[in-house]
């Protein structure tokens, strides 16, 4: 199996393991953290520890708490990472679906 199919199925697996908006939510929160650490390991690794930290506290518990599944790094591990990064970056860390919330209320009223 090639890199792209892997990669493919591991983000098919993981979107189809995020439905729930609000563990949605926690996912981009929870990569926009990721981030946010990596910018901080410049600056103080206890705040890169508690942002990854943090990170793991959203993503598990949505799954845990709203989704009621596994993670999807159960079944890809490593590149599931990648495939959560790129879903946050087409969803804009979720301000596309807040914003066709908000085009589809004013074209209902």
């Amino acid at each position: 199996m090639s890199f792209l199919s892997y990669y493919q199925a591991a983000k098919a697996h993981f979107v189809a393991s995020h439905q729930n908006p609000i563990n949605q939510v926690l996912h981009h929160g929870s990569n926009l953290l990721a981030i946010v650490a990596v910018v901080l390991l410049f600056y103080n690794w206890r705040l890169t520890l508690l942002c990854l930290v943090l990170t793991q506290v959203f993503a598990i518990g949505g799954h845990f708490v709203f989704e009621k599944n596994q993670p999807a790094a159960v079944k890809y591990p490593g590149i599931t990472i990648l495939a959560s990064l790129s879903w946050s970056f087409e969803r804009w860390f979720g301000l596309r679906q807040i914003l066709a919330y908000f085009s589809r209320k004013s074209t209902q009223n």
